[in-house]
This record gives C-alpha cells, sequence and structure tokens, in this order.
C-alpha cells in the first residue's frame, strides 16, 4: 500500500521517496512498525481478554510450578498476527504472488489455532480440538499452498528444486517426473510433492506449538528463526548474491524478507509482555500461525532442507515428545522425566528462566550455523 503510494506514484514527482523502492528500507521499516503495533497494542489487548475471561487453563499432569499462571490472558497470537499482516500490507509489494502466499500460510494456520484456543476457552479446560481434527485442519491449508505453488510452477515463477546445505551443485527436484522424463511418474511426482509439503508445513506448526510451553520460549526461538530467515529471503532474490552462493534463484522472493522482518519485530514486541513472568501467553493461535508462517517461507525460497537447523531446538522440542511416545510404548517406561523437553530440564531442577535462556543461546547457535552454511558449501 505505502509502496504503491510513495514509490510508485509519488517517487516520480520527488526523487528522494526511491528510497522506499528499495527492499533493504522496507525491510527495516516493515519491522519496526510491527514492532510498535505489537508493543503499543499489547496493554490494550491484555486488559480485553481479561475482561472476556480468555484464560488459560493449566493441564494437572505438567509441572507444579505452572499452576500460578492458571488465568494469565492467552490468544495473544492474535497481536502478532495483526502486528505482522498490517506491516506487511503496507510495505511490500502487493503484486508479488509470494507474499500472499506467506500471509494466507499465516492466517490459515492462525485460524486453525484460534479455533482450538476457542474452544479450549468456552469448555473451560485445557484440551481443545481433537489431534484427528486439528491434523485434519492443518492438512487443508498445506494442500492449498501447494496447488498455488505448483500453479505458479507452471508459469515460471516458483521451482521445485531445492536447495541442500552443503553442496552448491545438488539440487533434488520435488517434481521426480522432471528428472525422470517419464510420464508415468506424474501420479507419483505429485504424492511426493504433497506429501513434503504437508510434513514441512504441519510439522513446523506443531513443532512451535509444542515449544510454546515456557514464557518467551516459542517468542524468543521465533525471532532467532525469523531473523535468520529475512536473510535467507534477501539472498535468494537477490541476483548477483544468489548467483555467487550457487543458490535456486525465484525473482520476487526477497519480498518475503519484508513478512520475515515484520514476523521478527512483531513477535520482539509481544515478547515485551510474553517474557517471564508472563503477562500473556500467545496460545495456540499465535503458536500455529508462526509455525505456519515460518514453514511457508521455507517452502517458497527452496530452505526446506535447512528450516530443521534454523528452528533446531523446536525440531529436538518435537522429538522429544515422539520418543517419549515410542518408548513408553514399546519399552513401558519413559526415556524423559517429562516431554517436550523444556519439562525435563525443569524437573531437573533447573530454573525456569535458565531453561529458557539456555534454549535461546542454543537456537541462536543453531540459526547462526544455518546461515554459516550459505558459504560452506
Amino acid at each position: 500500500m505505502l509502496y504503491w503510494l510513495l514509490f510508485e506514484l509519488l517517487a516520480p514527482v520527488w526523487g528522494p521517496l526511491r528510497l522506499f523502492g528499495y527492499v533493504t528500507s522496507r525491510t527495516a521499516f516493515a519491522a519496526l512498525t510491527a514492532l510498535l503495533i505489537s508493543w503499543i497494542a499489547g496493554p490494550v489487548l491484555i486488559s480485553r481478554l481479561r475482561r472476556f475471561q480468555f484464560t488459560q487453563y493449566i493441564r494437572e499432569e505438567g509441572p507444579r510450578s505452572h499452576q500460578k499462571k492458571a488465568g494469565t490472558p492467552t490468544m495473544g497470537g492474535l497481536l502478532i498476527i495483526v502486528s505482522i499482516v498490517v506491516p506487511t500490507l503496507l510495505w511490500a509489494n502487493l503484486r508479488n504472488p509470494y507474499v500472499w502466499i506467506a500471509l494466507f500460510g499465516l492466517l490459515s494456520y492462525g485460524a486453525i489455532g484460534f479455533a482450538d484456543d476457542y474452544t479450549k476457552v468456552t469448555k473451560k479446560r485445557n484440551l481443545g480440538l481433537t489431534a484427528a481434527a486439528k491434523f485434519a485442519l492443518q492438512c487443508l491449508p498445506a494442500t492449498v499452498i501447494g496447488v498455488f505453488l505448483l500453479l505458479l510452477h507452471a508459469r515460471g515463477q516458483y521451482s521445485t528444486a531445492m536447495n541442500v546445505p552443503f553442496f552448491k551443485s545438488l539440487k533434488p527436484d520435488l517434481l521426480v517426473d522432471s528428472l525422470l522424463g517419464s510420464p508415468f511418474t506424474y501420479p507419483l511426482a505429485f504424492i511426493f510433492f504433497f506429501g513434503f509439503l504437508l510434513f514441512v508445513l504441519v510439522g513446523s506448526a506443531n513443532a512451535v506449538n509444542l515449544t510454546d510451553g515456557l514464557d518467551g520460549l516459542a517468542s524468543g526461538l521465533m525471532i532467532i528463526a525469523a531473523g535468520a530467515m529475512t536473510v535467507l529471503c534477501y539472498v535468494s532474490g537477490h541476483r548477483e548474491l544468489s548467483t555467487y552462493l550457487e543458490l535456486v534463484r525465484l525473482p520476487g522472493a526477497a519480498e518475503l524478507s519484508i513478512f520475515c522482518a515484520a514476523t521478527t519485530g512483531a513477535v520482539l514486541g509481544f515478547l515485551w509482555y510474553n517474557a517471564h513472568p508472563a503477562e500473556i501467553f500467545m496460545g495456540d493461535v499465535g503458536s500455529l500461525a508462526l509455525g505456519g508462517g515460518l514453514g511457508t517461507v521455507a517452502v517458497l525460497i527452496k530452505q526446506e532442507l535447512l528450516l530443521p537447523f534454523l528452528g533446531g531446538v523446536y525440531v529436538v522440542e518435537v522429538l522429544s515428545v515422539i520418543l517419549q511416545v515410542a518408548s513408553v510404548r514399546f519399552r513401558g517406561r519413559r526415556l524423559f522425566l517429562m516431554a517436550p523437553l523444556h519439562h525435563h530440564f525443569e524437573q531437573l531442577g533447573w530454573d525456569e528462566a535458565k531453561v529458557i535462556t539456555r534454549f535461546w543461546i542454543t537456537g541462536l547457535v543453531m540459526a547462526l550455523f544455518a546461515l554459516t552454511t550459505l558459504k560452506l558449501r
């Protein structure tokens, strides 16, 4: 909106406004706009959620120290979503289809999280949608995104080849029919493409959701991951940098850096109120939206295989739950004192603030490692 007004409409009249034609400038403005919206609107949302009694219910089988958090306002993810969407619409080039797909990923998974949170609030318990219903709903937007990507691929605006960390010449194509050249491989290619897409998007959304168990834990890790993703988006869309680093170049992907910067700023402002002891929780509406949005961007810029490093702690948290369930089922005993992993360390006697800080440090190290793989190829 502002991109069109300031750059396309007014810049020819007054030269200095050409500044807003640069992605880097609009990325910075988007981050600041998101930060201010989130920071200023935070107290208003907290008071409204308290008034309508949209508060968190704590599961009884969790750590006892968490029982004192009962009654804290939840669904703060609404603030995060608004703080991302508004700056993106203001500063991004809205003719770019990548921007709309990223917003769709954010909003669709946020809507699923909202339904889950609202069910919990109305039933006054810590159980929302059933696992089967939630999974089915999460598969729907992933499938829609897949259809959009295939349409862009047919128009030459999207590549189904993937970047592989450490290997600059290895770029496997998700549509394997383009490699085999046989019409009989089309069904298999589409099944593999959509299956992989579901794995990335649903996995990313649920990874953030499972990590959101301590004050500010998921928020801090998302700031790190979204900040690193901002760099990746800019590099992937930059002609000279993508060529130099031998990445799959996607013209227009640099506009996604505005979306990622807005995510970074929005979550940073939210963390002001979500830091320990939290005044508000993001709820599933926030965690699923952020995970879905991050996964969508990774798919768009062909960094699906780098996503586990960018959100390394998220991945470890999911693996801890999977290993715990498998251990109980096949061995009859727990592998961890409690899952996800952050609860295991709490049970060992670590203070909540220490768990959060050390997980943040781990997430930062893994994100920096992910960025170094751009050169170590």
